[in-house]
């Protein structure tokens, strides 16, 4: 693991871009559309968001990749922002977000990306590693390890993902919107960007699209999904301790799984959602670990 965290004050603070700053487009990607943002010139870096959030996530990164000479694709994942919204959880496994991830970069000529990935989005993100790592030039995982690392959970693990059963049930929607979004609000510590997820959670069905990974990837006894192949590509991992829905074992066991240049980040002051939380040292550590490519 690297050294300790340099400290969020002494950063100089980015540029950041509003969420209606960030221009889009929709494109088609395998049977349906996504909201893209594609903005920038130069290497691609595809940026991969997690639930219950949008691209717009990524609005304190996307300015600072593009000023140092990157062209940003970052999508609406299916069933969230302004992408289709399927119902059926079929739609919603971890190979089919990266078969959709791999799709929209042919559409747009690009055959080879860096990748940064959060929460659902990191899960794709490892995928198209692990399974296609002549498409990918580095990988960014934000406290998502490799998925191997999670197959047999803790108990204390476990404990933290209750919500991964109680989306399972159909009552689920009712429960997190009852009373103006309580469980919901309760659930994301409510965080400062929790009315605008659930301004896009609450459409009709929406929130069903959105709780679709869920049902397709965590569904209790379904059969295990198949172990990824280790990485072979350079990779950096960022995890925070007060993560409230992921250990930090999750990703500092990720080394077990790495065949190519491996390293690790604390960040400190910053929940699940870090690159919101302390979106200058997020933002500072993808550059710099873009930046050791560059200088090889």
């Amino acid at each position: 693991m690297a050294g300790p965290a340099i400290a969020a004050e002494a950063i100089a603070a980015p540029q950041s871009a509003t969420p209606s700053d960030l221009p889009s487009k929709s494109i088609r990607a395998g049977a349906f559309n996504q909201n893209v943002v594609d903005v920038g010139s130069g290497p691609a870096v595809l940026m991969l968001h997690g639930f219950p959030n949008d691209s717009t996530d990524w609005r304190h990164q996307i300015p600072e990749l593009v000023k140092a000479g990157y062209r940003v694709i970052a999508p609406d994942l299916l069933g969230l922002g302004r992408s289709d919204k399927p119902l059926a959880p079929e739609n919603y496994t971890t190979a089919k977000d990266a078969e959709r991830a791999l799709a929209l970069l042919a559409s747009l000529g690009i055959e080879r990306a860096r990748i940064v990935g959060h929460d659902r989005g990191g899960g794709a993100a490892w995928y198209i590693t692990a399974h296609h790592p002549d498409r990918v030039e580095q990988l960014v995982a934000l406290t998502v390890g490799h998925p191997n690392g999670g197959r047999n959970p803790t108990i204390e693990q476990m404990e933290k993902s209750w919500y991964m059963l109680l989306f399972q049930f159909p009552e689920a929607e009712e429960m997190l919107k009852k009373d103006n979004w309580r469980l919901f609000r309760n659930w994301m510590r409510n965080h400062p960007d929790t009315d605008r997820w659930i301004a896009g959670l609450a459409p009709d069905g929406a929130l069903t699209a959105g709780l679709g990974w869920y049902r397709a990837n965590r569904r209790p006894g379904a059969p295990p999904a198949p172990p990824l192949p280790d990485v072979t590509v350079p990779a950096l991992g960022l995890w925070t301790v007060e993560d409230h829905y992921l250990l930090p074992d999750y990703m500092l066991e990720t080394y077990r799984y790495m065949r190519a240049p491996w390293r690790t980040e604390r960040i400190d002051g910053a929940s699940h959602f870090m690159m919101l939380d302390q979106p200058q040292r997020v933002t500072k550590l993808i550059l710099e670990f873009f930046g050791e490519a560059n200088t090889k």
